[in-house]
């Protein structure tokens, strides 16, 4: 009974992991067709290929002032292809090097306002009754109040550091994702084999872990790729508006320093464009990679291609 009980375990999870490898193959598979999806994803690739990278591109100490490689403000030339900033730090390495930073906190992020948004819309949904009245109160209260001003305020009285500003976007930016995950959460709720579930003695935990999250979790990834390009754009506001952390480089903190410094006024645009750019390309890249993949998974919003 052991060797059988052992062999039916094991049948059951090889069986799991082909319908896994299927299932993988078949939503990259959709995805392919997708060739809005494919340009995002080729960006982001070679993005974070490079941010992975830049201690080999461009050295660990590019962003040490006291021996800069060029002099203040140069323009972009063959030894300098994006110029120098205002103590002479090479642009193009300054930029390599934020975007670990600019990335790194936006997926953080990220993840964070999606954790809070499912758990908050997968138990309203599930429960019912007086918390998910109070629950989607509070999430309408944090609707109509503008996000950044509350990111703002948190940053604001918080200490300045990178965990505060993954906090402080994480927190306010959640409730889109409560509301969508509640109402993917009702409609699953709804389902014969939940009640079958409950019938055989499933508890809340195990109707919400086993049945409603995996149901919901296809929502919940498209909704993250969505989120990033926000967070990160949130991230580098905050940064721009000097509530980021001053000892680590992001894109962000790049625009900040250029601000500063008068570029716009002086006309030194290589010290506003390249940050910027990057801002845009990212924020644009997972924009199209979280069009295709909420197509994907859900082909009836007609996503276009």
């Amino acid at each position: 009974m052991g060797a059988e009980g052992a062999d039916g375990t094991g049948g059951a999870r090889a069986f799991a992991r082909r319908r896994r490898r299927a299932s993988t193959a078949r939503f990259w598979r959709q995805y392919r067709t997708h060739r809005s999806g494919l340009v995002g994803l080729a960006a982001l690739l070679l993005f974070a290929l490079a941010a992975l990278a830049a201690p080999l591109l461009v050295g660990s100490d590019v962003d040490a002032v006291t021996d800069a490689p060029g002099s203040p403000l140069e323009r972009p030339s063959a030894a300098f292809p994006f110029g120098t900033d205002r103590f002479g730090r090479d642009l193009f390495g300054l930029v390599i090097w934020g975007g670990r930073v600019s990335l790194l906190v936006g997926l953080l992020a990220a993840v964070l306002s999606v954790a809070i948004g499912t758990l908050i819309g997968v138990t309203a949904g599930h429960f019912g009754g007086w918390y998910a009245t109070v629950a989607m109160r509070v999430t309408d209260w944090f609707l109509v109040m503008p996000t950044l001003v509350l990111a703002i305020a948190l940053a604001t009285v918080m200490s300045r550091s990178l965990v505060t500003v993954v906090v402080a976007i994480g927190v306010t930016t959640w409730p889109t994702t409560a509301r969508l995950v509640r109402a993917q959460t009702l409609a699953v709720e709804t389902r014969p084999y939940i009640e079958r579930a409950r019938a055989l003695g499933g508890g809340h935990r195990h109707v919400m872990s086993r049945h409603v999250l995996p149901n919901v979790m296809p929502l919940v990834l498209a909704q993250t790729t969505l989120i990033i390009s926000a967070a990160i754009l949130a991230e580098a506001t905050l940064a721009f508006l000097g509530l980021g952390d001053p000892t680590v480089v992001s894109w962000g903190g790049l625009l900040q320093d250029a601000r500063e410094a008068g570029a716009v006024s002086a006309g030194h645009w290589w010290y506003l464009v390249p940050p910027g750019v990057a801002i845009a390309v990212v924020a644009l890249a997972f924009t199209l990679c979280g069009r295709a993949v909420e197509s994907v998974l859900n082909p009836r919003l007609g996503v276009s291609r």
